[in-house]
Formats: C-alpha cells, sequence, structure tokens
C-alpha cells in the first residue's frame, strides 16, 4: 500500500483528541472474554433430494438468526476463484492515490473515510470504504479507464450475493409467514448496497475501532472478510471475538428483520477493532427494500413496532447521527 494512498486517518483522529467537548468521554469497553465460532451451516442441505434435510438447514438458518443474529455458511455457490479475484480488484481500488479516491468521482462517488459524524474519539472509525448502489455498480462512468476489470468482478460477484441474499431471505420469511409477496418487497435490488472495506493497520490498537459499535439498518447482511479477523459481536452482554474461517460467508440480519419478525430474528450490535500490524478487507452486501416499502410485523400478534418505511428509518437515523452523534436505531420506532 501506497503512502500516498492512505486516508488522513491519523490528522482526523488527533484533532477529535484535541477538540473542546461538554461530553464526558466513553471508555471503550473492548474486553473480549472468548473466541467465538459462529454456527456453521451448509448450504447443500438446502438442495439436498431429502426434505428432512432441506428442512434440518432452513431450520438451523432460523434458529441461528434468532439466538445469535449471525451464522456463517459454507458450500454457498460463490466460487474461491471469484472472491478471489474481486479481492484483487479491491486491493488495487485501495491502492489508488488519496486523492483520486476522494475526489475522482469512482464508484459514483461513494468513497468515505473515518467519521466525519464523530464528535469524541470513541466514535472515530479506523477504515475507508466504497459504499457504492448495486444500481450503480453496471454504470461505465463510475469507474473510469483505470478500473474497468473491477467493474467487470463486482458485477459478477454483486450478482452472486444478491442471489445468496434471497436464498436465506425466503427462508427466514416462510418460517415465520405465508406472505408470498413479502418476499418480493424485501428484496429490492435496486436500493441494496454492497460496500468495500478496508481497515489500515493501527498503531491504536487494540483500543481503536475499525468500525465503531452498530447494528446493520438493512433485512440481512452478507460478509467476505479476510482471515485478519477483528470482527466483534455482542453475545450475552459481552463482546466475542469471532474466528475467520477460510471457506465460510458470515450472515447477519438487520434491523429490518428485527422489526420485521417481531424481534424473533434478532439485529446484534457488533464491530471491527483495528489491528496493530496488518490490513484488513472485508466486502459486504446490503439485502434492502425500496425506500417506500412499508416494514410491518408478520406476527398476527400484537406488533412490538410501528409501521415506517425503509426512507422513513433512514432519515431517522442521518438525523440522530447528526444530533446524537450515534445511531439510536429500533427503539424510535417502539409501540
Amino acid at each position: 500500500m501506497l503512502a500516498d494512498s492512505n486516508p488522513p486517518l491519523l490528522d482526523n483522529y488527533g484533532a477529535l483528541l484535541h477538540k473542546p467537548s461538554n461530553e464526558t468521554p466513553q471508555l471503550h469497553e473492548n474486553h473480549v472474554t472468548e473466541e467465538c465460532q459462529l454456527p456453521l451451516i451448509d448450504l447443500d442441505g438446502l438442495n439436498s433430494l431429502d426434505m428432512i434435510h432441506r428442512l434440518e438447514c432452513a431450520r438451523a438458518i432460523c434458529s441461528a438468526s434468532s439466538e445469535w443474529g449471525f451464522f456463517q455458511v459454507v458450500n454457498h455457490g460463490i466460487s474461491p476463484e471469484l472472491i478471489e479475484k474481486t479481492r484483487r480488484e479491491q486491493v488495487k481500488l485501495f491502492s489508488a492515490p488519496f486523492d483520486k479516491k476522494q475526489n475522482a468521482g469512482l464508484l459514483n462517488n461513494s468513497y468515505r473515510f473515518g467519521t466525519p459524524t464523530a464528535t469524541h474519539p470513541s466514535q472515530f472509525s479506523w477504515s475507508e470504504a466504497f459504499h457504492i448502489p448495486v444500481s450503480k455498480i453496471s454504470d461505465k462512468s463510475c469507474y473510469g479507464d483505470e478500473f474497468t476489470s473491477l467493474r467487470e468482478v463486482m458485477e459478477e460477484f454483486s450478482a452472486a450475493m444478491s442471489n445468496l441474499s434471497k436464498v436465506f431471505a425466503e427462508v427466514l420469511i416462510n418460517d415465520l409467514s405465508n406472505q408470498e409477496e413479502a418476499l418480493e418487497d424485501i428484496c429490492e435490488t435496486s436500493s441494496c448496497f454492497l460496500r468495500l472495506n478496508r481497515y489500515p493497520a493501527c498503531p491504536f490498537s487494540p483500543e481503536m475501532f475499525g468500525l465503531v459499535p452498530h447494528t446493520d439498518s438493512d433485512f440481512l447482511t452478507i460478509l467476505c472478510q479476510d482471515q485478519v479477523g477483528g470482527l466483534q459481536l455482542m453475545k450475552d452482554s459481552k463482546w466475542v471475538a469471532v474466528k475467520p474461517n477460510p471457506d465460510a460467508l458470515i450472515v447477519n440480519i438487520g434491523d429490518l428483520f428485527q422489526a420485521w419478525s417481531n424481534d424473533v430474528y434478532k439485529s446484534v450490535e457488533h464491530k471491527v477493532m483495528a489491528n496493530e500490524k496488518t490490513e484488513r478487507y472485508s466486502i459486504a452486501y446490503f439485502l434492502c427494500p425500496s425506500y417506500d416499502s412499508l416494514i410491518g410485523s408478520s406476527s398476527t400478534e400484537s406488533s412490538i413496532y410501528r409501521k415506517f418505511t425503509f426512507g422513513e428509518y433512514r432519515s431517522q437515523i442521518q438525523e440522530d447521527v447528526k444530533k446524537l452523534g450515534h445511531k439510536v436505531g429500533l427503539s424510535r420506532f417502539l409501540i
């Protein structure tokens, strides 16, 4: 990684350290008591000729979504060759000069680094990313002349992740509802996002967040990560570190599925811790509905949340981040 490709994370973080604030600095409670092995599900089970095996696989997905909010899958149908090609293009992209990443309009001008809304150091993320609308991935104007091969790989990778996300959504919907139209409402490809992440090595590790604690504001997320590690999630009121599995993708439930399922499926707080010596790469696919889709409970019982649209939810998050410096999330929509 060339020196001029790195964003000015240290300068921005240093400015926060010296910025006057009326807020009491929050201590990072980053003590991890154990490394966990997420529930591991073999997706071959969904294609089994044996109905019992298919049902067992679906049940495992739903159970993990309820008990953990996270699980990992193998035999997911995305080839190691495609993942490796995508990773090579990702590394090449982030190796571009910082000025080009920030100012050349790459990938729908979606480059971001650090946390512009942070008001004190505990809200800062030591990372850079491209957060690309899936609807723009095929747009040649987003790549310039230098990244033509990136576009070809991104199209293939995004399509594969989209298809896989619909598999999980269908399983989770069918477990709680007979609403055939729900899948179409949930899986609106044009509103989905693909996020390319790079977490530079950080001399402040293990105290520095690569990505601050948060829940995802979608239906579900599929994560393809390297083997560096750093992902942690909240389980039984404590942070646990996720052990990387080279053959697996990670899936986690987002806020919208928690609301839709009436809290049956759990959107779990998670974060990334920066590594002192090694940079980390990951790619996340976010399954989202259209912005005017109404998020209502699938339950015939009393709903925990009032109905809201995805657009309304995103607007509320942006308003809270601007005013408070952090996301509030679903608690804003409790009845």
